[in-house]
C-alpha cells in the first residue's frame, strides 16, 4: 500500500536534530529521508515549514515570513511544502511586507498548505492577526494546518493550542479546510467532536508517540494509551477525515505506520494512509 505522510519536518531546528539522535534514532537528512520513507512505501510527504534564527530558539519570534524548509540545500522531490506563519511579525510596522512575502512565495512555489503554530506563538487561532493569512488561504484555495495539543517546547502556552479553538474558527470560515494536527492530543475527544461537527475540519494522526521502534511498540501496547486514541476515532466515526502523519524525525517511521494501522479498521486503510491526504492537499 502506498502511503502519504501528511505531517513531517525537514528544517534545521536544533530540538528536531537532538530528538533524532537521542530518541527516535533516525537519520535526519536527505539520504535518511529517502532510505526510511522508500522502505515504508511512503510516496509523498507534507513538510511543515518552520525556522529558527539561532540554534535552540524555536519557537522563534524573529523568523521571517513565510517559514520554510531548510534542513539541507536539496529537498527530496516528493516533499511538498506547508509554509509556516510567524504571527509575531504580522503585528509590527513591517506586517504588510511580510504578508506580501507570503503571497509571493505562494505564487511562485508549489505550496500545498499554510501552517499555524498555535501554542508556540501566543495568539488564538481566531485572533485578527491571522485574518489576512486566512484570506490568502481562501484566495489560493489552500488548507490550513493548525498545531494542536501538547507543544514540543516549554515556551508554548497550551490555552492557545486547544482543539476547541478550531471550532469557532471553522464556523466563521466555512470556505477553508482546517487540519487539526496531532489529533489535538491529549484532548483527543475534543478534537474528535470538532472534526465530527464541522464539515470543513479534518485531523492528522501525527506525533502521538515520540521515539524509536522500541518506544513506539512499548507505548502502543499500553492499553490505556491505545484506547485513549481509539475512543476518539470511534466517536468521530468519519475515517474520510483522518490522515496518517508521523511528525518525522520525532519517530521511527516503520513502527509508527504499524501503530496507526492497528488503530484504523482495515477497510479504511487506503483512505487514512493515502486518499484523504491526496484529496485535501490536492496532490
Amino acid at each position: 500500500m502506498n502511503i502519504i505522510d501528511s505531517h513531517i519536518h525537514f528544517s534545521n531546528i536544533e530540538s528536531f536534530k537532538k530528538t533524532a539522535v537521542d530518541m527516535s534514532k533516525v537519520d535526519y537528512s536527505f539520504c535518511g529521508y529517502i532510505k526510511e520513507f522508500e522502505a515504508n512505501n511512503i510516496v509523498a510527504s507534507i513538510a511543515m515549514g518552520v525556522q529558527e534564527t539561532k540554534s535552540g530558539s524555536f519557537p522563534d519570534e524573529n523568523s521571517l515570513n513565510p517559514m520554510l524548509l531548510d534542513l539541507e540545500k536539496d529537498i527530496p522531490h516528493n516533499i511538498y511544502s506547508c509554509v509556516g506563519i510567524n504571527p509575531s511579525r504580522l503585528v509590527g510596522v513591517n506586517k504588510n511586507e511580510e504578508l506580501k512575502n507570503i503571497e509571493k512565495y505562494i505564487q511562485t512555489h508549489a505550496v500545498k498548505a499554510l501552517k499555524i503554530y498555535a501554542g508556540y506563538y501566543h495568539y488564538h487561532v481566531y485572533d485578527d492577526v491571522y485574518k489576512p493569512v486566512y484570506e490568502l488561504a481562501v484566495k489560493y484555495k489552500l488548507p490550513v494546518v493548525i498545531h494542536s495539543g501538547d507543544t514540543y517546547s516549554e515556551r508554548g502556552i497550551l490555552k492557545y493550542s486547544h482543539p476547541l479553538n478550531v471550532d469557532e474558527l471553522a464556523v466563521y470560515n466555512r470556505d477553508i479546510h482546517f487540519v487539526i494536527a496531532h489529533l489535538g492530543d491529549p484532548w483527543v475527544m475534543d478534537c474528535a467532536e470538532v472534526v465530527y461537527k464541522n464539515d470543513n475540519v479534518f485531523a492528522d494522526l501525527s506525533g502521538l508517540i515520540v521515539g524509536d521502534r522500541q518506544q513506539v511498540e512499548k507505548t502502543s501496547n499500553q492499553k490505556l494509551f491505545f484506547e485513549h486514541i481509539k475512543r476518539a476515532l470511534v466517536y468521530a466515526d468519519c475515517y474520510n477525515k483522518f490522515m496518517f502523519g508521523s511528525d518525522w524525525p520525532l519517530v521511527e517511521i516503520g513502527s509508527y505506520v504499524e501503530f496507526i494501522k492497528k488503530l484504523i479498521p482495515l477497510e479504511y486503510h487506503e483512505d487514512v494512509f493515502y486518499n484523504n491526504a491526496k484529496r485535501i492537499f490536492k496532490l
